[in-house]
C-alpha cells in the first residue's frame, strides 16, 4: 500500500463512523438531526444540574458521556486557538474537567444542605410543639421547606413511611454527607430517645448557633475578599498575558508548540501557576476542609 493513500483511508473511515453515528441519532429521534442533537447534549449535561441540585452521583456511562463531550469541545477549541497538539493536550484533560464539575456540584449541594440546617431544625422544633411526634414532624418539615434540604428529608421521610426505625433513618441521612453540621443535627434529632429532655428547645439552641455560625464565615469571607481577588488575579495573569500577545502577534502560541524546550518551560509553568491556584484557594477556603 502506498503510504500516501493512510491518509485517505483514515479520512473514509472517519467519515463512515461520523455517518454511522449520525444515522444512530437520528434512528432515536423522527424530528429530525437538530432535535436529536439537542436531546443528547441535555442529557449529556443533566449529570451536571442533578449534581449541583439533587447531590446526584452520575454513572460511570454518564461520566463517559460528560467526558467525551467536553473532550470534543476541548480538541474543536484547542485547533482553533492554538493548534491540533493543544487541542489533544486539552481533550486527554477533559475526564479530570468532568470530575471537577460534578464533584464543584455535589459540594454545592452540600454547602446548600448544611446552610439550609437551621430553618430544618426550627421547622421540625414547631412541629415538636405543635404536639407531632419526631417521625411526623420530619415528615411534616419535609413537606414545608423548599430547596435541597426538602429533598433530603424527603429521603428521611420514605424510609420512615417504609417502616425503618427512626435512629435508622437519621442515621442513614448522615452517612450520605459525612459532616460535621449534618452529623450534629442527626445527633440532635436521636438523643431525646436515649436521654430525654425537651428536643424542641435543643434544636432551637441548635438553628441559633448554626446560623451564628454562618454569619461569623460570611463576615470572615467579606473581609478576605479582596485580598483572594488579588491571589487569583496573580495566578492568572500569565495565561492572560499570552493571550494579549496571541491577540498582538497572531502564531505567537503556536511558535511555542513548536519548539520542545519553549514547550516543556511552558508546561512548568502552567503546573506551578495551578499549583498556586489550588493553594490560594485552599487557604483562602473559610469553613470545614
Amino acid at each position: 500500500m502506498s503510504p500516501a493513500l493512510l491518509p485517505v483511508l483514515l479520512a473514509g473511515l472517519a467519515a463512515s463512523l461520523g455517518a454511522a453515528a449520525v444515522w444512530e441519532i437520528l434512528g432515536r429521534d423522527e424530528r429530525g438531526l437538530g432535535a436529536a442533537v439537542g436531546i443528547w447534549f441535555r442529557a449529556t449535561v443533566e449529570p451536571i444540574r442533578r449534581a449541583r441540585d439533587e447531590g446526584y452521583l452520575p454513572s460511570s456511562d454518564e461520566r463517559l458521556r460528560l467526558a467525551v463531550a467536553l473532550g470534543l469541545a476541548a480538541i474543536v477549541g484547542g485547533w482553533w486557538i492554538a493548534g491540533p497538539v493543544a487541542g489533544l493536550v486539552l481533550a486527554f484533560g477533559s475526564p479530570l474537567i468532568a470530575g471537577w464539575l460534578i464533584s464543584r456540584g455535589r459540594r454545592r449541594f452540600r454547602r446548600s444542605v448544611e446552610g439550609s440546617l437551621p430553618e430544618a431544625a426550627r421547622a421540625i422544633a414547631d412541629c415538636l410543639s405543635a404536639g407531632h411526634s419526631l417521625r411526623g414532624a420530619i415528615s411534616a418539615a419535609a413537606v414545608s421547606l423548599e430547596g435541597p434540604v426538602s429533598s433530603e428529608l424527603d429521603m428521611v421521610r420514605y424510609d420512615l413511611e417504609a417502616g425503618a426505625p427512626t435512629a435508622q433513618a437519621v442515621a442513614a441521612f448522615a452517612a450520605r454527607f459525612g459532616s460535621p453540621r449534618v452529623d450534629a443535627f442527626a445527633t440532635a434529632l436521636i438523643s431525646q430517645r436515649l436521654a430525654g429532655g425537651d428536643l424542641a428547645s435543643l434544636l432551637r439552641r441548635f438553628a441559633d448557633g448554626a446560623a451564628e455560625q454562618d454569619r461569623v464565615a460570611q463576615d470572615a469571607r467579606s473581609a478576605t475578599a479582596q485580598a483572594r481577588f488579588t491571589g487569583y488575579l496573580v495566578a492568572a495573569m500569565p495565561a492572560g498575558g499570552a493571550l494579549f500577545v496571541e491577540l498582538i502577534r497572531p502564531g505567537f502560541v503556536g511558535s511555542i508548540a513548536g519548539s520542545v524546550a519553549a514547550s516543556v518551560i511552558v508546561a512548568v509553568s502552567i503546573a506551578l501557576q495551578a499549583a498556586g491556584f489550588v493553594a490560594i484557594s485552599r487557604l483562602a477556603r473559610i469553613g470545614p476542609r
